[in-house]
């Protein structure tokens, strides 16, 4: 196995899936995030980057397991052809290939941590404010070039364009919202600096992934919060979109 296979599968990268490639994709994805994951802690403490190591991956593998048996299930509602397998190694080989570019990008993020203000300087509040915003914005790049990268193997497999975007959105509603709010429950990731370093939260299940993400976007823009958002949300849907409608022209339909 080599990335090469990763990034341009065969068409028969689906076709029954062995327990070789899918520990090879689990082992990648798992590599990738970790090691990013270190970079996004570090900022906080050497502590906190060991802690994200391991609870990135773990996002991914809960989001994974908790949905498996809707994604499924939708697979074959939506008419994609894809058995159970089949449909978890599609996904499990988007977020390895995500979990590829954000390791890539890891020695920029470290670089990032280690220049930015320190968490007892008096600039850490915007500081934290804007790495937790750059951050995801980067997984969302990642995130993006996955998700093309998935709908790519669907329109390979499904007997129709409709049915390989349908079965995307269906996935990406589900697996998007469980995911981030998995995240607000693993959380901290980025370590705010008014807070003590700890794996998990005392109060796991105050708040919400949104609800933050919202807070830090309208800081660091000084009010302008519904703008730069509506800006994001074009920012990560457009390509999708324009990605969608280049499969569909492009990739004969077996």
């Amino acid at each position: 196995m080599t990335l090469h296979q990763l990034i341009q599968p065969d068409r028969g990268w689906l076709d029954a899936p062995t327990a070789r490639r899918v520990l090879w994709v689990a082992f990648t994805a798992c590599a990738g995030l970790a090691l990013y994951g270190f970079t996004v802690g570090y900022w906080r403490d050497p502590v906190m980057g060991g802690y994200v190591a391991v609870k990135l991956p773990l996002l991914v593998a809960l989001t994974l397991i908790c949905n498996g048996l809707l994604n499924g299930l939708l697979g074959l509602l939506l008419g994609t052809g894809l058995g159970f397998r089949q449909s978890w190694l599609a996904l499990l080989t988007a977020f390895a290939l995500a979990g590829v570019i954000l390791g890539s990008l890891a020695p920029v993020t470290l670089l990032l941590a280690w220049n930015a203000p320190p968490p007892d300087s008096p600039g850490a509040q915007h500081a934290h404010a804007a790495y937790l915003v750059t951050h995801t914005f980067l997984i969302g790049f990642a995130g993006i070039a996955a998700n093309i990268h998935l709908h790519r193997l669907l329109a390979v497999q499904s007997p129709t364009p409709a049915a390989a975007t349908a079965t995307l959105l269906a996935w990406l509603g589900g697996n998007g919202f469980l995911g981030a709010q998995f995240s607000w429950i693993l959380r901290p990731f980025f370590g705010t600096p008014a807070l003590e370093i700890e794996f998990l939260r005392s109060d796991p299940l105050r708040g919400n992934f949104y609800q933050a993400v919202w807070k830090s976007i309208d800081h660091i823009t000084g009010g302008f919060g519904v703008p730069a958002l509506l800006v994001i949300l074009l920012i990560l849907i457009l390509p999708i979109a324009r990605a969608i409608q280049s499969n569909h022209q492009t990739i004969p339909q077996p």
